[in-house]
């Protein structure tokens, strides 16, 4: 696809959580908790305030189309302040020092004062209505020649457990927002630029790691579209997917929009009562409901049904619309009969509103007042079918496409937050933060240093365990050793059922260091580990795996191991060597180097090879 000629520009958002003791304006511990760990749970009803204009905010009106109750689960280590019953603790200073650490390694210039914000946020994610953000830092640079607008300081938003219930574990945890221009003409081009944003977060060593602690939002629009969000990609690899099936719903709705100019299409605004035609339908959904509307789309037939993602269709886009309003979807006569809807009724409805064939009925079934509100918001998407692509928030589906939430935020959402001092940043503070060394840095000094292969060092820095891993490298222990155990050893410990959270950083690198020492062989590692995760001490675990064998100990075994199999040394020469490597390893456990056993058992093969030879009368 001709991205340029379709005049795609992109930017994303970048929301990382900070790996702090303690959330952004309380002092509880940023620890996850399962939710049957709750001690109590309460309730809550969420209403938008207006703005010092005195505007409400089109996203809040949107989600106070229905009533909504939001149940909270509290937890030992939540406090009154993320229950909104008390004031906020000022700024935490470490969440500012690591934000502004990373601004200044994007070079960013800070902001000289710190003032916190609230942005309005009614969907139930946060206790108190909003969220508070501060502007930290401007003006920052990407490799593509682009630029970073801002980076911002939030707090997390609550974990949805499911409906209208969340956890308020993960609420307050500090986040770092990054905004990018929009300075991207590619879908790969959005991926690589998200990938080097991750790379330089975790560069600092002091952000979290796992599913869900990074999301991505991605901004994106063509000529004669519009700007559209899409909210919690998580996963990098989706990034580029996201953005082409974004351009293709545009295209397709743009050529939607064309059709139905050409058609002379309209919407006609006043939805009509056709209850009484399903009174006694098949359908449960319409039998059940005390209140069926339809929306007549004149010019609109065919069109509803048509795809413009992958999996989702024009009528998709209209029932989104209607969920806002809280019933379970919509009927669109491009796909009926079905659902329990027969011709027979699908007619009666034509004849009733008089509809022609050219004309696409939708039908909304509920209470009175919930199917008045669909009605409306079908009228409104419908509209914008006929002038093009409305500005609006979306969220990811899986593999992929999008579905509507709301409509873009606007300026009326933001206010100040008057029970948070502002911060100062002075330059000279600023200026002496440390920068850190980039991920793909080390990568390349691990090449270059310590003499790793470039796919495992890659592999190693893009680790949790890159630090361990160092400090193994200063520790005197073989870098090839500590890459192995940290990337390989300790996986497939955890593929065989061995809970390596139970493995210290200290113990690990205590039975490396044995290994390297000479107490232990290599091969006796994970049975060491092993051990050691299960509660035995390290020193009772080398004794137990790894028993003391000297060199002449050793030579001993070999020689009766050889002697045994004189026959097949006979018959194999030097090429027993590997065979035989499986038996003397097996009865030595792991005690003694496998290099070592090849040396001493190459020199006794060799032996046995040329006593055999001197026996046959022939000169080896």
């Amino acid at each position: 696809m001709d991205y340029e000629r379709l005049g795609l520009k992109a930017g994303i958002e970048i929301h990382q959580q900070l790996n702090t003791r303690e959330k952004l304006f309380c002092h509880c511990p940023t620890v996850l908790r399962t939710f049957d760990e709750r001690s109590g749970e309460f309730f809550r009803f969420l209403r938008a305030t207006e703005s010092e204009l005195g505007e409400i905010d089109e996203a809040a009106k949107e989600e106070m189309k229905q009533e909504r109750r939001f149940c909270y689960y509290a937890y030992v280590t939540t406090c009154l302040v993320e229950y909104d019953e008390e004031p906020p603790a000022p700024l935490n200073p470490e969440a500012l020092e690591i934000c502004c650490t990373i601004a200044r390694t994007l070079s960013m210039t800070p902001i000289g004062q710190v003032h916190t914000m609230r942005k309005l946020v009614i969907d139930g994610s946060n206790t108190s209505g909003f969220q508070r953000t501060a502007l930290v830092a401007l003006d920052g640079v990407l490799p593509n020649g682009g630029s970073i607008e801002t980076i911002c300081l939030e707090e997390e938003a609550a974990q949805r457990v499911e409906g209208d219930t969340f956890s308020l574990d993960r609420l307050g945890i500090p986040l770092v927002e990054i905004t990018t221009s929009p300075c991207m003409k590619t879908p790969e081009e959005v991926r690589e630029i998200a990938a080097y944003l991750g790379m330089v977060l975790r560069s600092t060593g002091r952000v979290k790691r796992g599913l869900g602690t990074i999301r991505q939002d991605v901004n994106i629009s063509i000529r004669d579209g519009a700007r559209v969000e899409i909210k919690g990609v998580q996963e990098l690899d989706l990034i580029a997917e996201v953005v082409r099936r974004e351009v293709l719903r545009q295209q397709n709705l743009l050529s939607i929009r064309d059709q139905l100019r050409d058609r002379g299409a309209s919407v006609m605004e006043e939805p009509e009562d056709v209850t009484g035609i399903f009174r006694d339908t098949k359908s449960s959904i319409l039998k059940k409901a005390h209140s069926v509307l339809a929306v007549r789309l004149p010019g609109f037939a065919g069109l509803a049904g048509r795809e413009i993602q992958p999996g989702r269709r024009l009528g998709s886009e209209f029932a989104d619309y209607a969920r806002k309003c809280g019933v379970g979807g919509i009927f669109h006569t491009d796909e009926l009969p079905a659902y329990g809807i027969t011709a027979e009724e699908v007619g009666q409805l034509r004849a009733m509103l008089r509809a022609g064939g050219d004309e696409c009925i939708v039908l909304v079934a509920a209470d009175e007042k919930k199917a008045r509100c669909a009605a409306q918001q079908v009228v409104i998407r419908a509209g914008w079918a006929l002038r093009g692509i409305p500005e609006e928030t979306r969220k990811m589906l899986e593999e992929g496409s999008t579905a509507y939430m709301r409509p873009l935020p606007g300026a009326a959402r933001m206010y100040p937050e008057t029970d948070v001092f502002p911060v100062t940043i002075t330059a000279d503070w600023y200026s002496s933060l440390p920068l850190p060394e980039l991920l793909t840095t080390k990568r390349d000094r691990f090449v270059r240093e310590l003499r790793l292969d470039p796919a495992l060092a890659a592999q190693l820095v893009s680790s949790e365990q890159v630090g361990l891993f160092e400090k193994m490298v200063d520790a005197g222990i073989s870098p090839s050793l500590a890459a192995r155990t940290l990337l390989s050893t300790l996986k497939e410990l955890s593929r065989s059922g061995t809970d390596v959270r139970y493995l210290s950083d200290e113990a690990i690198m205590e039975v490396l260091s044995a290994v390297e020492g000479g107490e232990a062989a290599k091969e006796a590692i994970p049975a060491i580990l092993g051990m050691v995760a299960s509660g035995t001490t390290v020193a009772e675990a080398l004794r137990k795996c790894a028993p003391a064998l000297s060199r002449d100990e050793l030579r001993e075994i070999v020689r009766r191991i050889v002697e045994d199999r004189r026959d097949f040394i006979a018959e194999r020469g030097i090429g027993a060597l590997g065979p035989l490597m499986g038996v003397v390893m097996a009865e030595v456990r792991g005690s003694v180097d496998g290099k070592l056993v090849s040396e001493v058992l190459k020199q006794e093969i060799a032996a046995q090879v040329q006593e055999n030879g001197n026996r046959n009368g022939k000169k080896v």
